[in-house]
């Protein structure tokens, strides 16, 4: 199959292209602006919105990323191995994807209203984080368009033999852009605007992603001190007597 040149561009270059980005920009980040490496947590500023926003969002987009990470990672062939037929597939993929798919998007709502209202909130957003919520918004609501209007209202395209080889393909080092050039424009809208999206990460608050408090549980204790000489009715636990006693001891 002869493949065109914006072919080649769309579902050739830009991938790759957005993948260096993505790691080259993650080093550098960590190299360059470890203390910027944040959410930005401004829990203090606000706590109502953020208690109903997070946990839908964050819950939400761990379902999605799981469906896309099934649905993109494992062959057709091999859930058929397994006795899932397509059928079954589609319907788990419909149904778990149009709730995580809702609550994703819902708390995306709550979480930008809130940013966008709340004014210490709004003042501490970067440019790139607003870009960022533009992007992200967009790929949800491609992916949901996918999801649940080409399901559930039209006739969906069969991304398990175009998008997934085709995304397969990219990491293998032997990549099939006339396969993508063959998908739905739903489905490649939402595979620009992800990719879009995987540029701009390391320069935008979802760093945190990659944070874990792995330190945390090696640190050394803190030690904290009294002012007052008095240090309570209950005796003293040991290992945690004032220095003064020590030395006057």
């Amino acid at each position: 199959m002869n493949v065109s040149a914006t072919d080649l561009v769309l579902w050739l270059v830009v991938p790759y292209l957005c993948l260096a980005v993505f790691v080259v920009g993650h080093y550098w980040r960590y190299r360059y602006d470890k203390f910027g490496w944040t959410t930005r947590s401004s829990q203090l500023y606000e706590r109502r919105l953020l208690r109903w926003g997070s946990p839908l969002f964050h819950f939400g987009i761990l379902a999605a990323l799981g469906g896309h990470v099934i649905g993109l990672g494992i062959p057709a062939s091999w859930t058929e191995a397994v006795g899932i037929t397509e059928h079954a597939y589609h319907f788990v993929a419909v149904s778990i994807g149009a709730v995580a798919g809702f609550c994703t998007l819902t708390g995306l709502a709550i979480l930008i209203y809130r940013r966008r209202t709340v004014g210490p909130v709004f003042s501490a957003t970067t440019r790139n984080d607003k870009f960022m919520y533009v992007v992200l918004t967009a790929t949800i609501l491609f992916g949901i368009s996918n999801t649940v209007l080409g399901n559930v209202i039209g006739q969906a395209s069969d991304y398990r033999t175009t998008v997934s080889p085709w995304f397969r393909s990219i990491f293998y080092f032997q990549p099939k852009p006339e396969l993508m050039a063959e998908a739905g424009i739903g489905y490649q809208l939402h595979a620009l605007s992800a990719f879009l999206l995987f540029a701009i990460w390391p320069f935008t608050r979802l760093v945190h992603v990659f944070s874990a408090p792995i330190g945390y549980f090696t640190r050394p204790y803190i030690v904290y001190r009294s002012r007052t000489p008095q240090l309570g009715n209950r005796a003293t636990a040991r290992g945690w007597d004032r220095t003064d006693q020590k030395a006057r001891r």
